[in-house]
């Protein structure tokens, strides 16, 4: 599982996409959401809207990643494998 490191509490699911190097912009994430392609905590999700926080998992194109909080403030996306 791959660790994706954000520098709020929160962030929307199409922002995690995008932040995460999984899709390249906005229109893509919101094709692959509203299809139902993406799932947080073992559901499907098909609102962009939707608020990820800290431990949450997300599953995508057969990757799964958590969201955790960055404990530095650099505002470079990082990311590592579990």
């Amino acid at each position: 599982m791959k660790k994706v490191f954000i520098n709020t509490d929160t962030i929307n699911l199409d922002k995690f996409l995008k932040w995460s190097g999984c899709i390249q912009t906005g229109g893509e994430a919101k094709i692959v959401i509203t299809e139902g392609a993406v799932k947080v905590n073992g559901e499907i999700e098909t609102k962009r809207s939707r608020k990820l926080k800290i431990s949450d998992i997300i599953e995508f194109n057969g990757e799964s990643m958590i969201v955790c909080r960055r404990q530095g403030n650099n505002g470079s996306s990082e990311s590592e494998a579990l």
